[in-house]
Parts: C-alpha cells; sequence; structure tokens
C-alpha cells in the first residue's frame, strides 16, 4: 500500500561540502585561534595597563564605573592580561570592597568565556591531541574531580588562569561547577591584590605588607602544589 521512503542521503554538492568544511573541528580550531589572537593583538594596541597611571576616565563614576571595569576585565583576562594587574588596578580606582567585586565579577566572566570559546570552538580537535601521558591524566582528573582541581588552581595559583580555562574546557567538566570553583577560589588571592593596590600609596603599612605577604606565600604555595600534581599525574597514568 505504501511504498518505502527511500534513506536519506547526505547531501552533496560544493556547498553542503564547504559548509562540513567549516564546521569541522580543525575549522573551528582555527576559529579559535584567530579570535584569541586578534584579542591579544587588540590589548597590545590599546594598552590597558595605563589606567595605572592616568586613572578612569572621568565621566564614569561610581557603580557604573565598577560594572564596566568588571566586563572589561573578562575581555582583558580572554586577551590574556595577566589578572595580578588588573587586580591591582582594581583596588587601585575603586578601593577594595567595590574593587573587590568588580575584580570577582570579571574573574568569573573572563573564565566564563574562555571556557564556551574553549568548548564550542576547540574542544573536538584538541581532545585528539591529548596523546601525551601528562596532558591524557589531567583530562581524567578534571573529568573525575573537576570542582575540586579547579578549586585547588584558583585557591594556589600554580597554573596561568588561561591556560587552566582551557585545559577545563577541552575536558568532561561541566560549565557550573568550573565558574562555582572559579568563583570561590579565586576570592582570597584577587582580594590580596586588590587590597595591595587599595594600598599602594602607603607600601608600609599593616594592611599593604599583609596582603603582599599572603601573595608571596600563595605563590609559594601554588608552586608547590604545581609540583606534586604533576608528580602525581605522572605517577597515575597508565603505562603504554
Amino acid at each position: 500500500m505504501f511504498d518505502p521512503v527511500p534513506a536519506a542521503r547526505p547531501a552533496s554538492g560544493p556547498a553542503p561540502r564547504l559548509s562540513r568544511a567549516l564546521l569541522s573541528p580543525w575549522s573551528r580550531l582555527s576559529l579559535l585561534v584567530v579570535v584569541l589572537l586578534g584579542a591579544a593583538s587588540t590589548m597590545l594596541l590599546f594598552e590597558p595597563q595605563r589606567l595605572l597611571a592616568s586613572g578612569w576616565p572621568p565621566e564614569l563614576t561610581g557603580g557604573t564605573a565598577a560594572m564596566v571595569f568588571g566586563l572589561a576585565y573578562g575581555a582583558l583576562t580572554v586577551a590574556f592580561v595577566p589578572r595580578p594587574l588588573l587586580n591591582i588596578a582594581a583596588g587601585a580606582l575603586f578601593g577594595a570592597q567595590t574593587g573587590l567585586a568588580a575584580a570577582l565579577a570579571g574573574t568569573v566572566l573572563g573564565a566564563g568565556v574562555s571556557f564556551m570559546l574553549g568548548r564550542v570552538l576547540g574542544q573536538d580537535a584538541l581532545r585528539t591531541l591529548l596523546r601525551g601521558k601528562l596532558l591524557t591524566a589531567a583530562d581524567g582528573v578534571l573529568s573525575r574531580h573537576g570542582f575540586r582541581s579547579v578549586l585547588a588552581l584558583r585557591l594556589f595559583p600554580g597554573v596561568p588562569f588561561a591556560a587552566a580555562n582551557y585545559c577545563a574546557a577541552t575536558s568532561r567538566m561541566g560549565a557550573p561547577p568550573f565558574l562555582l570553583a572559579t568563583g570561590l577560589g579565586s576570592i582570597p588571592n584577587t582580594a590580596a591584590y586588590v587590597i595591595a593596590g587599595s594600598e599602594a600609596a602607603s607600601p608600609t603599612s599593616p594592611v599593604f605588607l599583609a596582603a603582599m605577604g599572603f601573595i608571596v606565600l600563595s605563590g609559594l604555595g601554588g608552586a608547590l602544589v604545581a609540583w606534586r600534581r604533576r608528580h602525581r599525574l605522572g605517577r597515575d597514568t597508565p603505562k603504554g
């Protein structure tokens, strides 16, 4: 009664082939590289570090200025601007409390944008490159214990911020635990830099010295954690 419906055949022709090529994992990875290079080039041209010398535009004040700074902070972290510089600027421009709020908001925003860029544009291609033992082990740890691992990375920053973002993006870790761990784990170190920036005019004050002491100790702790994690990953990696 009814004629069988013929199986759908893959579309052929130049347009479908071009579409598949543009959406392939390697094409998306190439786009990610272009986006990141463009962001880094823009950062070098605009020199955001001049904020520390020239101050914030006078037409932006109060909560609006802090919100704009938070958005700029997120964009600049995607462009690989070091977070310590931005945190010090936040404290110098807005004081400890408002500066900390703006810096933390920018931290989570920048981490989220980097994570989604890496997940959407780079994950499929980058996962095929995870051939090394340490990379394979790191992928396994983030996939199984993502929240705990990212929290440790943020509390003891032994791995660059951007590198941790894209490493997590290539794993099977979900975005919500990644962002939550980033927000919570970034509080102590961010606060120390923001406070140091807010007290930079008084470098001999107890508050400034305490903040700098915490930064030094957390840096040493980060180096120790990174060293131990590297050896643990190498020991736990299955032998080929």
